[in-house]
């Protein structure tokens, strides 16, 4: 399988520079600040067939030596440290494997020699894990993560040019004490703010609240704003191997309580619903939702709109529900700090709706 995998991988990139140099420590100058660059596989490490084929590629098949190998720029920007974490299409992406990263990087960077990291990652689940480590990295070191939406056998694959911004910035003095930052096509995203927005655009991560954090071009970083909510530091949580079961669930026309009445005889902690507009439910879910939370679980209303925020009390009566309101998180992003916040020990709507108003 190993050797399939390799043989796909040399035939597909013919794009790509037959170059075997890696940018390392090795070709740097010793005064550049050192960075490590974690891969995790995703279609900025994908392959096709052909040069032409954007969609039926394989991800993930492409190792980080080979990543780098095509970018020589990045050994005038930084001193890289590379490192093969996993190779999966980020669409897999599940909970032990973010408990490895967070906790590989919050050792990279408690080492004095290690100035930042970059992630290169899946664009599936990319705004998830973003956000995981955002509340769980523990430095005010510089962490960007980001991604490709073209293979890297695709003709004008995005992905070089992504990898050597996102270590522009990383490398970069004022991205320190900003959070987790997503780098992708010349713009700098918090990881609170950033989500994707496009099946197939090259700038398929937008912020569409807030907008950017600030932009990245030819060597050049710019911040226009700060981060204003707690993260990394700040932040109470910590990474654990304790993942409470919290699931998703969307209201819609016609929707049913049979998933929420079997996800509460399942024995989950929490449940987020995808509401309409400001978080609204369907009748029949809003009861099967206000039952689980009678029982326990906890409750929080996000809504599956591109934009906005859910108000508390608003579409639905939270008080008397015992509703939690997820602000302007996703629904996605809103199950990953529920489960953190469950696992923190947090108890009961109002200690729950205190976190989701503070991060």
């Amino acid at each position: 399988m190993a050797a399939r995998r390799a043989s796909l991988t040399i035939a597909a990139m013919n794009t790509l520079t037959s170059s075997s140099a890696t940018p390392s420590d090795e070709g740097a100058s010793p005064q550049l600040p050192r960075i490590a660059v974690l891969a995790t596989g995703g279609t900025i490490a994908g392959a096709a067939a052909d040069a032409t084929n954007t969609s039926g590629y394989q991800a993930g098949v492409v190792g980080v030596d080979q990543l780098l190998a095509v970018v020589p720029a990045l050994s005038t920007v930084a001193r890289i440290a590379p490192e093969q974490i996993a190779s999966v299409d980020s669409k897999d992406m599940a909970m032990p494997l973010w408990t490895t990263l967070a906790q590989r990087i919050n050792t990279l960077l408690a080492e004095d020699d290690v100035d930042g990291v970059v992630v290169t990652h899946g664009t599936d689940t990319l705004e998830e894990t973003a956000y995981l480590l955002h509340l769980t990295i523990k430095s005010d070191k510089p962490v960007v993560l980001t991604a490709a939406m073209r293979p890297a056998s695709a003709l004008s694959a995005d992905g070089p040019l992504n990898l050597l911004n996102a270590v522009t910035v990383a490398a970069n003095a004022g991205s320190r004490g900003q959070g987790v930052l997503v780098a992708f096509n010349n713009k700098i995203h918090s990881a609170r703010d950033v989500v994707k927005t496009s099946t197939y655009a090259v700038d398929a991560f937008q912020s569409p609240e807030i907008g950017a954090l600030g932009w990245v071009q030819d060597g050049r970083v710019e911040f226009q704003r700060s981060v204003v909510r707690p993260h990394t530091l700040a932040a109470e949580f910590v990474i654990g191997a304790n993942w409470p079961h919290v699931e998703v669930v969307v209201s819609y026309a016609g929707v049913s309580r049979i998933t929420v009445d079997a996800l509460v005889a399942a024995g989950v902690r929490g449940i987020v619903v995808a509401g309409t507009g400001n978080g609204s439910i369907h009748a029949s879910l809003q009861q099967a939702l206000a039952y689980a939370a009678s029982q326990g679980v906890a409750v929080v209303r996000s809504s599956r709109v591109g934009s906005g925020h859910v108000m508390r009390n608003g579409a639905a009566a939270d008080d008397a529900l015992g509703f939690i309101s997820a602000g302007s998180l996703n629904p996605y992003k809103a199950r990953v700090l529920l489960m953190l916040a469950l696992a923190a020990g947090g108890t009961g709507p109002v200690a729950l709706q205190k976190t989701f108003d503070t991060y």
